[in-house]
């Protein structure tokens, strides 16, 4: 993989991009059946423009929390997204305006694959192509699923309301190969099963961000 991304930066965006419309795709189908109307669904896409915290947003909405929860969580779940912008700074080039619409695209799949080329040029290359792809694949396929998500009365009837935890997986799943990083997992999802009985919809999520805290542990341990 290491070797098709620094010789065709293209080709891996666009599957990196046609994956993620796949998932975009189950998005619109469940915001939609979720009770969105297709103008508010493709709106998020199109502004929000992040996996995870689109579906937790929907998730939590859908389940009775509070739009402060949902903003709050997806707070929490995009701050990754600083450190990356410091990593991805040095490539971009040109005025602040452009640099300021360029930060719509920082994501996980644009900073790796941008990060992975031998050169500043052909990382500057990979950010874009990779970046604009996943933001026309996204919106498609949000399109799309929000286009046939009106048409289903009951979505889980056809597995529909499972769509949220399989796509969290997909997302999260090149993450899980570090030991921190399973343990932060286990440890947010025990904090926010305990959570889930007691609390309101959405603040389960919330505090399953102390699972950090493990991951902070074990990785001093092992330094």
């Amino acid at each position: 993989m290491a070797a098709a991304t620094t010789t065709s930066p293209w080709r891996a965006a666009f599957m990196l991009a046609a994956t993620t419309g796949v998932i975009a795709l189950s998005f619109g189908v469940l915001a939609r059946t979720s009770g969105l109307s297709l103008v508010m669904t493709c709106a998020m896409s199109l502004i929000v423009f992040a996996g995870g915290s689109q579906f937790l947003a929907v998730a939590t909405i859908a389940s009775g929390g509070s739009p402060l929860a949902a903003v709050l969580g997806g707070i929490v779940l995009n701050a990754r997204h600083l450190p990356y912008g410091f990593a991805i700074a040095p490539l971009l080039r040109g005025p602040l305006w452009k640099r300021a619409l360029s930060s719509h695209i920082v994501l996980d799949e644009s900073t790796a694959l941008a990060l992975a080329q031998p050169t500043p040029e052909l990382g500057r290359l990979a950010f874009y192509a990779c970046g604009c792809m996943l933001f026309a694949f996204w919106n498609v396929g949000t399109l799309v699923g929000a286009l046939a998500g009106g048409a289903i009365a009951d979505p889980s009837a056809l597995g529909l309301d499972a769509a949220f935890p399989a796509s969290m997986l997909a997302l999260l799943a090149p993450l899980l190969r570090r030991r921190d990083m399973r343990t932060a997992a286990l440890a947010g999802a025990a904090v926010a099963l305990a959570a889930t009985p007691f609390t309101a919809p959405g603040i389960p999520i919330l505090l399953a961000a102390a699972g950090v805290l493990a991951a902070r542990f074990i990785r001093e341990e092992t330094e």
